[in-house]
């Protein structure tokens, strides 16, 4: 990897909203394949976009989670669910996010985002209790 303040900056950025689990795990697992990857999305997603001024981090995270859902994107919506809720969007909140997203891209959308949040939820409940 290269670690120029971008890639730096962006994988503070990362570990802050995604926690630390998430990104040892996907650090953990670089190839040579896998690397130009990791350092395009650490650097230019999280390193240049996710810290400009303009937005705060919870305000990221609902646009990420609407973006998710109307693209169809349940990996990544089950990922961003985690760190919304890292960046304070509360399960309230969730819910309103889902239903504004299921009139304007679909019930069928809102539907698997209730479910995958429910998955998200007892996984996080599942790990405090261990």
């Amino acid at each position: 990897m290269i670690e120029n303040e971008a890639y730096k900056t962006g994988l503070a950025v990362r570990r802050k909203v995604l926690g630390n689990a998430y990104v040892d795990k996907a650090m953990g697992n670089l190839s040579p394949f896998t690397e130009p990857l990791q350092q395009f999305v650490t650097e230019h997603a999280w390193g240049n976009v996710w810290t400009r001024p303009g937005l705060d981090l919870k305000t990221r995270s609902i646009l990420n989670l609407g973006i998710l859902i109307a693209s169809n994107r349940p990996h990544e919506l089950k990922i961003h669910l985690r760190g919304a809720l890292n960046n304070g969007v509360t399960q309230e909140e969730m819910v309103e996010i889902f239903l504004q997203c299921g009139v304007y891209v679909g019930a069928p959308s809102a539907v698997e985002s209730f479910k995958i949040a429910k998955e998200v939820f007892a996984e996080i409940e599942a790990e405090k209790a261990a």
